[in-house]
């Protein structure tokens, strides 16, 4: 995982037919993804979406961290 991609950890979920979620934007701050997420809220409100603080990424940033020690 490069640095840039370690940056983006707040990110919109959107929630697909099959109930599963599926990260469609991700941003540096939450503010930013709150943001994005009102004008898609505006733009899509049939369908469902949350902010998410991506945790998947932060554990395999301290994972790879760990391999290198």
């Amino acid at each position: 995982m490069t640095y840039r991609e370690r940056l983006n950890c707040w990110a919109i979920a959107r929630l697909l037919p099959n109930q599963q979620w599926m990260i469609i934007a991700r941003f540096r701050s939450r503010s930013d993804a709150e943001g994005h997420f009102q004008f898609l809220r505006r733009n899509t409100p049939n369908v469902q979406m949350k902010v998410v603080f991506d945790m998947q990424t932060e554990q395999l940033c301290l994972a790879q961290a760990g391999d290198r020690t």
